[in-house]
């Protein structure tokens, strides 16, 4: 009975080994495509851009705020006006904002206070109501941790001169903090995720989702989709805007442009709960695809099978193949695509990592709670319903 359940973790661990393999391959196929177009595009230098308004929702403060604010006032764009939206007018992050209004005086920036909640995601609920003092027809909404260059708001713009192209979305790196859960957050960012939204591109011919460092597009197309208010009970409120513009028969277009998102100071156990969020977040909105990332984890499948193979010689080999292309996914997109220059440092990291991920992917099914800037909801379907302080749901 032992002998026949080895021989069948094995088999299995095979299977494991080889789908990972072609995962990892596919992915770095799919970064190379990637850069074959970055460099076929280039930079585009459009004269007569559209004014835009960015709209930056808030809660309390992240890492670099400040630093990251700045850098959406020191854009070279002829016409643009940033506005932020608070829930609460007594938010931490308020000051960052009355510092940057005294800074760039000559700047369009403006608080919004959002009395209202309009839903259980108040990020969402903060953009409904911030759209009331937008200006302008064409809006960019991204985090308030994320950092831009200079030319960010011309490059991002630009493809929207196309009207084929409905959204305009961008990759992003991790800025990690000196914590283990900072840098393990960072380095997943940078060798997994980007990796996995690059594969899925490929595979699917075209970006169906949108991410939160970037979200570029017109106001009419916004209501077309429903609005702000038709997600506003969503966790993953940037992947279904995304996919509502893109089911508008529009282009959602992954550009060439790599931000940077600062992580904060993760404890071990801060990292594994945002983590978990993120993964129960993905697991509602793309279950298929989320499911299949358990074919996934390649190191773990190489551990099995030389578990299985009792340390048998070929089995290092095929653990010592594996662990090449997964280190070679690692750099080429870490290092290559997302010009992160922390990969190699945290490179030794990548075992830990992804053996957490398989952890955190287990435990994803298991439950349908996630914690949100110090919230507490339950998600079906991959909306929000808050659970009371005085609730006893697990």
């Amino acid at each position: 009975m032992i002998h026949f359940a080895f021989r069948a973790l094995q088999i299995v661990a095979v299977l494991g080994c080889v789908s990972s393999s072609l995962y990892y391959l596919l992915c770095v196929w799919s970064a190379g495509a990637f850069l074959r177009e970055r460099v076929a595009d280039g930079i585009a230098r459009h004269e007569n851009m559209p004014p835009v308004s960015i709209l930056k929702p808030l809660k309390g403060v992240d890492p670099e705020i400040y630093r990251s604010f700045r850098s959406h006032c020191l854009q070279d764009y002829a016409d643009y006006e940033i506005i932020f939206g608070v829930s609460d007018p007594n938010d931490p992050a308020v000051a960052s904002v009355r510092q940057l209004q005294r800074e760039f005086p000559d700047r369009a920036i403006r608080l919004v206070t959002c009395e209202k909640i309009l839903g259980t995601n108040i990020k969402v609920s903060n953009l409904a109501q911030m759209l009331g003092s937008v200006r302008y027809a064409h809006l960019i909404v991204n985090d308030s941790d994320i950092e831009v260059e200079r030319d960010y708001l011309r490059r991002v713009m630009a493809p929207l001169a196309d009207r084929r192209v409905g959204m305009v979305t961008c990759l992003y790196r991790g800025v990690a903090a000196p914590t283990l859960g900072s840098r393990l957050e960072s380095l997943g960012i940078s060798t997994d995720f980007c990796a996995g939204v690059l594969a899925a591109r490929q595979l699917e011919g075209g970006l169906h989702f949108a991410l939160g460092s970037t979200l570029a597009f017109r106001r009419a197309d916004l209501e077309r989709a429903g609005g702000f208010e038709s997600i506003v009970d969503y966790l993953a409120d940037d992947y279904e805007l995304g996919r509502r513009i893109g089911d508008l028969g529009l282009e959602v277009r992954l550009f060439d442009l790599v931000v940077e998102t600062h992580c904060p100071a993760y404890s071990l156990r801060g990292f594994l709960s945002h983590q978990l969020r993120w993964a129960r977040g993905v697991r509602d909105a793309r279950f298929g695809g989320y499911l299949g990332l358990f074919a996934t984890f390649g190191l773990m499948w190489g551990l099995l099978n030389l578990i299985a193979a009792r340390g048998a010689e070929w089995a290092w080999a095929v653990f010592g193949i594996v662990a090449f292309l997964r280190f070679a996914v690692a750099l080429t997109v870490g290092r290559i695509v997302l010009q992160d220059r922390q990969v190699m440092k945290h490179l030794w990291l990548i075992p830990v990592r992804d053996l957490i991920a398989v952890l955190v992917w287990i435990a994803s099914l298991a439950g349908n709670t996630v914690t949100w800037r110090g919230d507490r909801f339950q998600l079906k379907n991959g909306r929000l319903i808050r659970i009371s302080p005085h609730s006893d749901h697990p």
